[in-house]
């Protein structure tokens, strides 16, 4: 390997493999897919098969400064967070930002007490699979019988 090879890349608070190509990096990042780490590297023209690491310091910020400050950027029909219920704006959530809002929406259906926020507080299934023989936690599932 060369002397500037780079192991670890950090980008959006979170450590990259270096070893690994460009869009399978990008996808270590929470909120990133493969999808966006696709239309990331195409638009900033990086190739995406390269390995993160033996890309030169100025596109790896270039990639960063992208990532962390202008992926409102990419279309509107690719971010993860549309028409946001507070700001009323299309959000791209990356890391921690993506758990907290999923919290609070959570924490929103339970307080109005709709359907899916009652399942979620009583730790049930919420999407209408079956729960008549599945999602037992921590009991056997079948028939326990008596001892002859």
């Amino acid at each position: 390997m060369d002397e500037d090879f780079k192991h670890i890349v950090r980008i959006a608070d979170t450590d990259l493999d270096g070893k690994r190509n460009v869009m399978f990096a990008l996808t270590q990042i929470k909120g990133i897919g493969h999808r966006m780490a696709k239309s990331l590297t195409n638009i900033l023209g990086v190739d995406a098969t390269r390995k993160l690491g033996e890309l030169d310091d100025e596109t790896i910020e270039k990639l960063k400064n992208f990532i962390e400050q202008d992926i409102d950027q990419v279309p509107d029909w690719m971010v993860n967070r549309r028409k946001d219920r507070y700001t009323g704006k299309n959000l791209h959530l990356l890391g921690k930002d993506v758990d907290f809002s999923k919290m609070v929406d959570l924490e929103r259906l339970m307080k109005i007490k709709s359907y899916r926020g009652m399942r979620h507080a009583k730790g049930k299934k919420v999407r209408g699979q079956r729960t008549r023989s599945t999602g037992r936690k921590g009991r056997t599932v079948g028939v326990i019988r008596r001892k002859k």
